[in-house]
């Protein structure tokens, strides 16, 4: 089983391509020169593997370009964290003195960066947000960092992602980024760590929403196919804790559409599966989306799944647990059992988001980044303004999410993707339909909207 970090790697080439099935939930784009590892150095069963591996650059750009000298340059679409703030209606929130101001965002990345603070305040002060001080906890053996460790660059990418997405998003909420220590070799330690980490970190902060970037195809966990679901019941802990401290939980659902990544990382199953823990119902999943925006940011077409030629957004029918509750009133799309995504934001890499790195002394500069783990820190800032607008921790967002999706659009801020679909490679995926469908989930966000209705204000 991996546990896939979220920002690995969709490519240009066949060589580029291996390297996004070691990730589920974001994908690179800056650097056609990285490469998958060599099946001598593929982890055991159970690792976590590095996020952000191909990007289109192989050196960082100096500057970020314009979306529309994207498009001539590159070929994709590229994204600012302004634009995205027009994209999602969030500047009425600024104005209005929503901005994260003493709220929390848990971030879990193995491995971490050592330029993340370095690197987040040149993010800042490109766009004109102002900068934050992110808290960094060391869980575990956290080795030094190496720049030339593909695990280590693949989970720094990662972190910078994160940090600089939920950062920009709610510009005042306070970030801790919890650092695991979790190398190759060691195997089935790599969730149950992140895991005790989520716990402790939520034991010893006022926590609001934690985002996590990574997954691991249900499949993949032993006693699956037996029937056997314990291996998966057993780290669920850290998720009963967030739901009893009413702290909100956020997954990415992955970047491999209908299906994912199979136990050696590098090959996809043949057939519709799910990862944990996007699957989990005490989990918000968070599923991709395809935005088409101007320059400045305003959209000239109606979002739509992600499904590009670098991936897909992540969606399905859980193998492992029963429909929540929640889902009754869309028991017609999902069955007996738990369906995901529960929504989306931004994913696409022909869409992608700006990056400032500088982990990697061969790269530095701005790169480009897509995939669910970029829509899932854009969704936990939209959670920590939501919270702050509520004045308290509004905990698990899921039946507050589908009970506001029985509002009209213009009462819930939950605006219904009804275009594209999630197939990926031979498998066919979930078409986008009026509603609550498995491609998307019950839609996107009008931020504004939204966050007053998530926060009943």
């Amino acid at each position: 089983m991996g546990t896939h970090p979220a920002t690995a790697g969709t490519r240009r080439s066949t060589a580029l391509r291996t390297a996004a099935l070691f990730a589920v939930g974001a994908t690179a784009l800056t650097g056609a020169t990285a490469t998958a590892r060599s099946a001598a150095h593929l982890p055991a069963a159970f690792t976590l593997r590095p996020a952000s591996a191909g990007q289109i650059d192989a050196v960082g750009r100096v500057a970020p370009i314009s979306t529309s000298d994207c498009v001539a340059q590159i070929g994709i679409h590229c994204y600012s964290p302004l634009q995205y703030r027009t994209a999602y209606h969030l500047d009425p929130l600024y104005r209005q003195g929503v901005t994260g101001k003493g709220r929390t965002i848990v971030i879990v990345d193995a491995f971490g960066s050592p330029t993340v603070q370095h690197d987040l305040e040149t993010f800042d002060k490109q766009w004109g947000i102002p900068d934050t001080q992110v808290e960094v906890v060391k869980w575990g053996n956290v080795p030094v960092f190496d720049p030339t460790n593909a695990d280590h660059t693949g989970w720094a990418g990662e972190t910078t992602l994160d940090v600089e997405y939920a950062h920009a998003i709610a510009p005042d909420a306070h970030i801790v980024l919890v650092e695991t220590g979790v190398a190759e070799t060691e195997g089935v330690t790599g969730l149950p760590e992140m895991m005790d980490a989520e716990k402790a970190v939520i034991q010893s902060h006022d926590v609001d929403v934690v985002s996590q970037s990574f997954g691991a195809t249900e499949n993949t966990f032993p006693g699956y196919d037996k029937g056997d679901f314990k291996s998966i019941e057993k780290l669920r802990y850290a998720f009963r804790f967030a739901a009893a401290k009413d702290v909100t939980v956020l997954a990415a659902s992955g970047d491999n559409g209908a299906t994912d990544a199979t136990e050696n990382g590098s090959d996809l199953y043949p057939y519709r599966v799910n990862s944990w823990p996007s699957a989990d119902p005490l989990v918000t999943s968070v599923g991709g989306t395809q935005l088409t925006l101007d320059d400045a940011g305003n959209r000239t077409a109606p979002d739509k799944v992600w499904h590009d030629q670098y991936g897909a957004g992540g969606g399905g029918v859980s193998g492992v647990f029963e429909r929540p509750w929640y889902q009754a009133a869309v028991a017609n799309v999902t069955g007996d059992h738990r369906g995901t995504p529960d929504i989306s934001m931004s994913a696409a890499v022909d869409g992608a988001a700006w990056t400032y790195e500088s982990y990697d002394p061969t790269r530095v500069g701005w790169h480009l980044v897509g995939g669910t783990s970029e829509a899932t820190p854009i969704f936990s800032g939209v959670v920590a303004l939501a919270n702050q607008l509520a004045g308290h921790r509004l905990g698990q967002l899921n039946p507050r999410l589908y009970a506001l999706a029985l509002l009209p659009q213009q009462a819930s801020g939950i605006t219904d993707v009804t275009a594209g679909d999630n197939s990926w490679e031979s498998v066919t995926g979930y078409q986008a339909t009026k509603g609550y469908d498995l491609s998307s989930g019950l839609g996107t966000v009008d931020g504004t909207r939204f966050v007053h209705s998530l926060a009943g204000r």
